[in-house]
């Protein structure tokens, strides 16, 4: 049988940690998510802290990153929820704090409804935590109107020089 070639997919991920070093569970995922085969990260955006939305718990670093990639949506993501599980991650009950969250936000131009996967993610434009950084890397996607109605949710830009904002 031989090998069939796939295209490369356009995906925007986001990623967020409230727990532990939760700067550096980004980073590490991000370099992570690039070492992952035929997958490169093309770019990531600013790093954020917001306040968690639907939960309790310390404030979030949220960003997203831009990566192209070979994968299908589902190898992709049991690549990322090993990297969550690598980072200590525990699913206790629904919005829990975690040590690294790694989500699929949109995947080509792909629509899917499964059991355990559904892209577009199913909350991202009613999210400041998501649709902020994204505007960064795809800001014709993300309207005036997302940001105008995500703007009571607490979020706040992190200067990337300064690591003692977390």
């Amino acid at each position: 049988m031989a090998f069939v070639q796939r295209d490369s997919v356009s995906v925007f991920v986001g990623l967020g940690a409230n727990l532990g070093e939760a700067r550096h569970a980004l980073e590490t995922a991000v370099k992570a998510i690039d070492q992952l085969p035929h997958t490169r990260v093309l770019q990531c955006s600013s790093f954020y802290r917001s306040a968690p939305v639907d939960a309790t718990g310390p404030d979030y670093i949220n960003a997203v990153i831009h990566l192209e990639t070979r994968l299908n949506a589902y190898e992709a993501l049991k690549a990322f929820q090993s990297f969550e599980n690598l980072a200590g991650r525990e699913r206790p009950y629904r919005n829990a704090p975690r040590t690294l969250d790694i989500d699929i936000l949109l995947f080509g131009d792909a629509s899917i409804q499964s059991p355990v996967l559904t892209v577009p993610h199913p909350r991202m434009r009613a999210r400041a935590f998501v649709l902020k950084p994204l505007s960064e890397l795809l800001p014709g996607w993300v309207t005036p109107q997302d940001l105008q109605s995500v703007q009571s949710q607490a979020i706040e830009k992190l200067d990337a020089s300064r690591s003692d904002d977390l």
